[in-house]
């Protein structure tokens, strides 16, 4: 199996049947993570023209889009990193309605829909949307140890790096590149020494409760230039902000979102972390794994609706999943013994969940309440 080169199977059928049903089809997800490596193999399965838009020769190729598509009107077109080119959904749509059929554009793109509004804007109709993600643990576990995973996170030439050096040098150059070339090319101008100390001061909240006066003044920013930053990085699925449930439940709940750095192996090297032992003697391994696992659960369960609670007197849950009226409640711990705090069990008995779930470091899941589990992630 050639792993720099693995494709996710599941998502190549969703590609396939979105693709034989909408005129359009945008693939989105952070940079590095596959994208490309997927549209290639549906590319080369319909002979379609594959375009990236970061290539000058490939993006001067569309100097006059409307000829170009008319051009391959009969064919699928492929234009990765279409957020560098915004300026195109307007021919696209165009293009659409003069020959309104299925499978014509595969549009890649690191950003979110909510960044590229123009896509939503002007295709309304006639795209649908699909998320890549890094590697989840599902999609690996038979190709790699669980440990080195949660070490150097889900980016194919990360996890799949000859050593921890090889991996850790290949993540410093990710996030340079990141904050040098990607955010610019986005059309945001934001020095790049105010961005490195965000992220790298974000790295260390991993998983706390965010305080945007706090932040702000660390990161010697205003507050509103910190909701903008962290918004980008949002969008960029750079980071994850877990919103607090919101129910009516009859305590004092805490009403501001925790904030965690996405990819694991991203959030390890912002901390310096190149080594398993050097994770297992860092102070951040709690929440690491929390965040590790959350971004497994939430990825695995697209349509559920996730968050988490803590009330004033420090009850919580880490993640609760919410769908038509039911529930799922996550724990995590580092432990491979986990003990369950009198909060967990306070939610527990007053969510009434389908189930509950403690999520620890163990080789076997085991019963350790009824109706409480304790898995692996």
């Amino acid at each position: 199996m050639d792993l720099h080169g693995y494709v996710n199977r599941e998502l190549e059928n969703e590609v396939g049947k979105a693709l034989s049903a909408s005129p359009a089809v945008a693939v989105l997800g952070p940079r590095q993570c596959g994208k490309s490596t997927l549209a290639s193999k549906i590319i080369e399965e319909k002979k379609g023209i594959y375009l990236d838009l970061q290539d000058r020769a490939d993006l001067n190729k569309l100097n006059e889009p409307e000829l170009f598509f008319e051009q391959h009107r009969n064919e699928l077109v492929c234009l990765d990193e279409v957020q560098l080119a915004p300026h195109l959904f307007s021919y696209l749509r165009s293009e659409i309605d003069k020959k309104r059929k299925a499978g014509r554009f595969l549009l890649l793109g690191s950003a979110s829909r909510d960044l590229i509004q123009k896509s939503t804007e002007t295709l309304a109709g006639r795209i649908r949307f699909l998320n890549l993600t890094p590697f989840l643990k599902s999609e690996i576990i038979n190709e790699t140890t669980w440990q080195n995973y949660w070490l150097r996170g889900g980016f194919p030439e990360s996890i799949f790096s000859i050593n921890d050096e090889d991996s850790f040098h290949w993540k410093i150059n990710f996030i340079r590149t990141f904050l040098e070339r990607d955010i610019p090319q986005l059309g945001y101008s934001i020095p790049v020494p105010i961005m490195t100390k965000l992220w790298t001061l974000l790295s260390h909240l991993h998983g706390q409760i965010m305080n945007y006066n706090k932040l702000a003044e660390a990161a010697n920013i205003s507050v509103p230039t910190l909701k903008k930053y962290l918004a980008l990085l949002e969008q960029t699925y750079m980071i994850r902000t877990l919103t607090p449930y919101s129910s009516n439940l009859k305590k004092r709940m805490v009403k501001s979102p925790k904030v965690y750095i996405r990819d694991s192996g991203i959030l390890h090297t912002l901390q310096n972390i190149e080594t398993y032992d050097d994770l297992l003697a860092n102070p951040i391994i709690g929440s690491s794994w929390e965040g590790h696992c959350i971004e497994n659960i939430i990825m695995e369960n697209p349509k559920w609706n996730a968050s988490f609670a803590r009330s004033s007197n420090g009850a919580e849950v880490d993640l609760i999943l919410e769908r038509a009226g039911k529930i799922k409640l996550f724990e995590f711990k580092t432990s491979k013994e986990p003990k369950l705090s009198r909060g967990f069990y306070e939610f527990f008995n007053t969510l009434n969940p389908l189930s509950a779930e403690i999520i620890a470091p163990v080789d076997e899941p085991y019963q350790i309440k009824k109706g409480i589990w304790v898995r692996n992630v």
